[in-house]
């Protein structure tokens, strides 16, 4: 720095800063606070923050998140949270069942047999990430043998119905007997777009167990998973987008029960609702709102899962209309002709 001499000149000399760069730095050491591109904050542990997985909802075949952009996360009983899961919207929904309508053309005409050939892919996918499975329900609180015997029959619940799809038109059609020369058959068919609150006791099982007999009958479906459970739902989804399914056959939904659940029942374009939970209230709004376009509705609330029946294939007919038709022959006996 310049410093004035007697003589009136300026010259230059350094100063050293030593003694004050030690005094710092000591100050620096004795401070328990540390320098960030942030500013100060306090000392990080040395405990890893875990990144949560975020779990979207699966429409038309893709992964959206919710159009609302909202979330929550659910928590298991030692209070630890499991994921961020999106909390659906009512135009979510009506998303959805644009996508179901759309693929009901297509999936309710394909070969019984290829139905079939997709429910058994489903079954090998399911298989092949069993682990995954198993570790989501140990963290929805439960036991390992449980996990393990739960994905197990849902595994199984889905060759079951595979095998039912080409079967199940043979044990429910007739041919019924008339006064007239006509021949008259009665055949089931899909209903169309269903709508599922599924099991909200269980992640994984109940899911299945609901949507399988629905698509196995050529119908298309929006679900709601489990608000409480909701990871092998969305897992699930990824399952079935790899296992040869059509965009828009299922639909799964995460949220609300109580948000969603009058919309699910109050579309003008859906065709049935299922409901697999035991409110009375609820019930009865379902009832109600179901009488708008005749929608039929259906109760699963006293079954459990895990026997034998939480499967038939009744449960493939309660999603199935039957249609009659009538075929004019010619009676040749009665009328004493002959060829």
């Amino acid at each position: 720095m310049p410093v004035r001499r007697e003589d009136g000149n300026f010259s230059y000399r350094l100063i050293s800063f030593s003694a004050k760069k030690i005094e710092m730095e000591k100050t620096i050491k004795k401070s328990s606070l540390k320098v960030s591109e942030n500013g100060l904050e306090k000392k990080t542990s040395s405990k890893r923050l875990e990144v949560l997985k975020t779990y979207k909802i699966y429409i038309g075949g893709q992964f959206p998140r919710t159009e609302s952009g909202r979330y929550y996360q659910p928590e298991n009983a030692a209070g630890k949270k499991l994921a961020n899961v999106c909390l659906s919207s009512r135009k979510d929904f009506r998303d959805a069942v644009l996508k179901a309508r759309a693929a009901v053309g297509d999936w309710s005409s394909r070969a019984a047999f290829n139905r079939s050939q997709i429910l058994y892919r489903m079954a090998e996918m399911l298989e092949g990430r069993k682990a995954q499975f198993i570790e989501e329900l140990i963290l929805q609180d439960g036991t390992k043998a449980k996990a393990e015997k739960e994905v197990n029959l849902a595994i199984d619940r889905l060759i079951y119905y595979a095998g039912w799809c080409d079967k199940f038109q043979q044990l429910f059609s007739a041919v019924n007997p008339v006064a007239t020369s006509h021949f008259n058959f009665s055949v089931p068919e899909p209903t169309g777009v269903v709508s599922i609150i599924a099991p909200q006791g269980d992640s994984l099982l109940g899911l299945v167990s609901v949507i399988a007999p629905v698509i196995a009958g050529g119908n298309t479906c929006i679900v709601l998973a489990s608000e409480t459970k909701p990871l092998c739902g969305v897992t699930f989804a990824e399952v079935l987008n790899s296992s040869d399914l059509p965009g828009g056959v299922i639909n799964i939904l995460t949220g609300k029960p109580a948000e969603l659940t009058s919309w699910f029942v109050d579309h003008m374009d859906v065709n049935a609702t299922i409901y697999c939970e035991k409110d009375s209230e609820t019930k009865k709004m379902i009832r109600e709102k179901s009488a708008t376009n005749l929608k039929r509705i259906t109760f699963y609330d006293k079954i459990n899962w895990t026997t034998e029946e939480g499967q038939s294939p009744y449960f493939i007919m309660d999603t199935q209309e039957i249609k009659t038709t009538w075929h004019p022959v010619e009676n040749i006996a009665s009328a004493g002709g002959g060829y």
